[in-house]
């Protein structure tokens, strides 16, 4: 059964990039290849956000408030995932998970999400 890690947040001042990766371990790379992850967000005390799908077939769908500054893509060959982040705002502030499908709607303690990493926007 595969296992989800993302690596890449950190600090970013309001305007700025950041590329996170996700990386699935305990899978072949035929088996990453037919996997649809997401990228989620969450601010404490508030809902799980959806905010991007990256399809084995190496297409996206995204959710319509950050598709126009979030590009999703993935390299089969690594099992890995991106999700670059352009235009960053203060609003952005958040733990980013990756998350394998059916995750439900919290990421905490969940085995089919990430352990997460950081955002923070701030100038």
């Amino acid at each position: 059964e595969g296992r989800v890690a993302e690596s890449g947040g950190g600090l970013v001042q309001p305007g700025g990039s950041l590329r996170l990766s996700c990386v699935e371990s305990g899978v072949t790379k035929y088996i990453f290849a037919v996997t649809d992850i997401d990228w989620v967000r969450q601010v404490p005390g508030k809902n799980l956000e959806y905010l991007a799908r990256s399809y084995g077939d190496g297409s996206a769908h995204y959710d319509s408030s950050i598709r126009d500054r979030f590009t999703v893509s993935r390299d089969n060959e690594k099992n890995t995932v991106y999700l670059q982040l352009n235009g960053l705002k203060t609003t952005d502030t958040a733990m980013y998970y990756c998350a394998l499908l059916p995750y439900g709607s919290n990421c905490a303690n969940n085995p089919l999400c990430g352990p997460g990493v950081q955002v923070t926007v701030s100038a």
